[in-house]
């Protein structure tokens, strides 16, 4: 059992630092990506494109659906106890802090993580990645930094969208429940929302645009030779990904209220 037990500790182990030595190369490549023109900047275009616009409506139901419930709640108990104002404060602080960045950050998961981790590992089984290297390209480079970047950015933006139709939905719920004027509601939320709120949500979705890369760009470059490890990798690279990014969550929501 301890065999056993060892065996699989120094494998996750090793794991961890080829993960590391990844995401290094990763960030090196980047920083050239950045500096200079690359044919890969239609992939990003194309990676924006397929993250970003192709996911608005999702991002905009489930926006408008978490504003409606939020307020509705809202509205429902705290006037019990006195409490109305906070609804405010309670909008802000659970859509823009953290609703937003991760609930936006499954949906990448579900669609871009799932896609890009199918397609590497398809090149990968094709053997397309030899291909690139004999002619000089890299595939980091060409394949990995315009994902990374692109599913980052697309996050990023995303969350600032889901913030903006969250808080949106929660007017015009209100206007069903208890009738107010625009300015008001507006004047209102803008006292409760503070300028931290919006520096962790961006963030946080910074952070989960390059967790959620990086893991499905690393788990499809582990598929070896067959076709049937594809779908084996998606799921490892999705499971790991809704991890990593609920940890990153409550390391900086916990950071928040310590330096806060």
């Amino acid at each position: 059992m301890l065999r056993i037990l060892g065996h699989w500790f120094t494998k996750k182990v090793k794991d961890f630092f080829y993960a590391m030595g990844f995401f290094y190369n990763v960030l090196k490549e980047t920083l050239f990506f950045i500096r200079k023109k690359q044919v890969a900047f239609r992939v990003l275009i194309l990676q924006i494109y397929f993250t970003g616009v192709n996911a608005l409506s999702i991002i905009t139901f489930i926006a408008l659906a978490m504003g409606a419930v939020i307020i509705i709640q809202g509205l429902t108990i705290l006037p019990q106890f006195g409490q109305g104002d906070l609804i405010y404060i309670i909008l802000t602080t659970i859509i823009t802090r953290e609703l937003g960045p991760i609930l936006t950050a499954f949906i990448v998961i579900a669609r871009s993580g799932t896609a890009i981790a199918t397609e590497l590992g398809h090149m990968v089984v094709t053997h397309q990645m030899e291909a690139y290297i004999s002619v000089g390209i890299s595939p980091v480079s060409y394949l990995i930094v315009p994902r990374f970047l692109g599913v980052t950015i697309s996050l990023i933006i995303l969350t600032i969208y889901f913030n903006i139709i969250g808080l949106i939905a929660s007017f015009f719920i209100t206007q069903i429940i208890k009738p107010m004027q625009f300015m008001e509601y507006f004047q209102n939320l803008i006292s409760a929302l503070k300028y931290s709120d919006i520096i962790v949500s961006l963030i946080k979705s910074f952070v989960f645009g390059v967790i959620i890369s990086t893991v499905a760009t690393y788990n499809a470059f582990k598929v070896k030779v067959a076709s049937t490890e594809i779908p084996q990798v998606v799921i490892k690279a999705v499971g790991q990904g809704f991890i990593l990014c609920i940890i990153a969550n409550v390391i900086i929501t916990l950071a928040y209220y310590l330096l806060g």
